[in-house]
């Protein structure tokens, strides 16, 4: 069963640049794992330091077990409390509906 992951990040000011190369970097890198099922990142539009990320993967266990240990994953982790004005706020959610364009209607329960 597939697990969300919804962080929203508060970046410091003048760090907004560095925060992308370095999550660039992650996102890339974490694209090509097996677990790994899409990612979308957001913008506040009211504030550009503001982010919000959403990612899915098939197997939470993969993610707390492996990939939190990959070695770009320490390297990021390591560079946040210099980025971050807060610390993130992590969210972990059970997907129940997948909405696209052109698909058919959504019946929930």
């Amino acid at each position: 069963m597939s697990v969300a992951y919804v962080i929203a990040f508060d970046v410091r000011p003048g760090r907004r640049e560095r925060f992308l190369e370095r999550l660039t970097g992650v996102l890339d890198a974490m694209r090509h794992e097996a677990t790994f099922r899409s990612a979308t990142l957001h913008e506040d539009p009211e504030n550009p330091q503001r982010f919000l990320l959403h990612e899915v993967w098939s197997d939470h266990d993969d993610v707390v077990t492996v990939q939190m240990a990959r070695p770009y994953r320490r390297a990021w982790h390591a560079a946040l409390p210099d980025l971050l004005a807060a610390d993130r706020q992590i969210g972990i959610w059970r997907p129940i509906a997948n909405l696209r364009s052109g698909t058919p209607a959504l019946r929930l329960g």
